[in-house]
């Protein structure tokens, strides 16, 4: 009987190892949910929950700190908007116009403005960085700038980042507003900057690419194209991808900027993501892209609608465009580039500005507002 009843007690290992196999513990459930339900799902049923009408939309992109959406408008208005209703929180009118897309932590919300004389002539330190209250858009702090910022705002925990029109870089301490350094370069910047590592990556639209030291704003390297950059760059496994306006993605070495492979793509490339088994492209000539991050190859191309001016919004399950000319988002599937989903937004895009996420909202700019979906229910 012995052999039987060893027998027995491997089959009730067995049947507990399947059991923790395909019916994890409540706990490892529960934090696996957490994770999954704290973002919204691309390529799920998305109904359009909740409008803030608007004629004064301009193409700057909302900022989100998850609960909060604030949106930029003419006349240097932004309003601050509950992410889940749509409820008007407070509005703030700062006076000029917004010049940059604003930013926004758990603390406080970043605005680049910009003023100007007689008859919209510009004027002599006529940019403003500003940082305001999460509660009531109250402005904490104040710095004037000899030009406004015009590329996208980007943050570390000590400093903002941003380049102006005429060709600085600048990093401004968070809880103060006071400079910490200054890059000077010959040509503006309208791209939008990232971090990885202690480097900043920044385009220019004379062409280069450059990758700064966050604490110093020295050059690593600088890398030049043909055509401005726009975009934004991505860092990975040691390499630096980004497209330019001449056409190509280049992919450089992250240490000294010497090129490794580049690409030509259709038209002028507005930017590059991180895709899970690939580097995604959006390109002016109304094509999306998939390519490999080794050689650069070609894995999947789909044609939209539109121009793709906009930064799409790459989610796990799939990525979202907001062609221009189209009254369509389109998401697509990360693996293969086929159509999973879409979302109506109106007349004829004629913004680009990239969609945003706050939790389970999905939030895109149109002509006459923002449109939040989620899930029905």
């Amino acid at each position: 009987m012995l052999p039987i009843k060893n027998y027995s007690v491997h089959r009730v290992w067995i049947i507990i190892l399947i059991v923790l196999t395909y019916f994890p513990a409540p706990h490892i459930y529960s934090q696996y949910n957490s994770v999954a339900n704290s973002q919204i799902a691309l390529s799920q049923p998305l109904t359009v929950k909740w409008l803030y009408n608007s004629e004064l939309t301009i193409n700057l992109t909302p900022a989100t700190d998850g609960h909060r959406i604030y949106l930029p408008l003419a006349t240097g208005i932004l309003v601050s908007l509950q992410a889940d209703n749509g409820q008007l929180l407070w509005k703030a009118d700062l006076g000029g116009e917004l010049s940059a897309s604003p930013l926004a932590d758990e603390r406080s919300i970043y605005i680049a403005s910009e003023t100007f004389g007689e008859e919209g002539a510009t004027t002599r330190g006529n940019g403003a960085l500003r940082a305001l209250g999460q509660e009531g858009g109250i402005t904490h702090w104040r710095r004037q700038l000899s030009s406004p910022i015009r590329s996208s705002l980007i943050a570390n925990d000590v400093n903002l980042f941003g380049g102006s029109t005429d060709g600085k870089i600048y990093a401004i301490r968070k809880k103060t507003g006071d400079i910490s350094w200054v890059m000077q370069h010959s040509s503006s910047f309208t791209s939008h900057p990232v971090i990885f590592g202690s480097n900043l990556y920044v385009g220019s639209n004379d062409g280069f690419m450059f990758s700064l030291k966050q604490n110093t704003g020295k050059a690593n390297w600088r890398y030049r194209t043909r055509g401005s950059i726009r975009g934004q760059a991505l860092a990975l496994n040691g390499i630096v991808y980004f497209g330019s306006a001449d056409g190509y993605v280049y992919a450089v070495r992250e240490t000294d900027g010497r090129l490794k492979w580049r690409r030509r793509m259709g038209g002028g490339v507005q930017t590059v993501g991180h895709a899970q088994n690939g580097l995604l492209v959006a390109s002016l000539d109304n094509f999306a892209y998939l390519l490999s991050f080794t050689k650069g190859d070609r894995l999947w191309k789909r044609q939209l609608a539109g121009r793709l001016a906009a930064q799409p919004l790459i989610m796990p399950d799939g990525v979202l465009f907001t062609p221009l000319s189209s009254s369509t988002g389109v998401v697509l599937d990360l693996l293969d580039g086929k159509q999973l989903n879409s979302l109506p937004i109106g007349e004829d895009n004629s913004m680009a500005v990239s969609p945003i996420a706050a939790g389970k909202t999905l939030a895109v700019t149109t002509r006459h507002g923002l449109i939040a979906f989620s899930r029905p229910g």
